[in-house]
C-alpha cells in the first residue's frame, strides 16, 4: 500500500466513524461523550482530507479545495484508468 492508498484508507476509517457517531447522535442527543468524539472526529477528517488533497489534489469536485481554484482548475491529475505506479 502506497502512501496515496494509506491516506484514502484513513478518510475511509474516520468517514465511518464520523457517520457512525452521527447515527448514534440522532438518537442519543444528550450523550456529550459522543459529541465531543464526533466534534473531535469531524476535525481529524477534515484535516486528513486537506492533507489529501494538498498532495494529490480534489477529492470531490465541489466542497474541499475549492480554495485551490484561485490558482486555476484542476479536477485531477490521472484518469483511473492510467497505470498510477507511473505517476507518482
Amino acid at each position: 500500500m502506497n502512501d496515496r492508498e494509506r491516506m484514502l484508507r484513513e478518510i475511509q476509517e474516520l468517514e465511518f466513524t464520523a457517520i457512525d457517531l452521527q447515527l448514534f447522535l440522532d438518537t442519543h442527543p444528550d450523550n456529550k461523550r459522543a459529541l465531543a468524539d464526533y466534534i473531535a472526529i469531524s476535525a481529524e477528517l477534515r484535516e486528513a482530507k486537506e492533507r489529501y488533497e494538498r498532495a494529490y489534489g480534489p477529492l470531490i469536485g465541489y466542497g474541499f479545495g475549492m480554495e485551490d481554484l484561485e490558482h486555476g482548475y484542476r479536477w485531477i491529475n490521472y484518469w483511473p484508468w492510467e497505470d498510477l505506479e507511473v505517476m507518482e
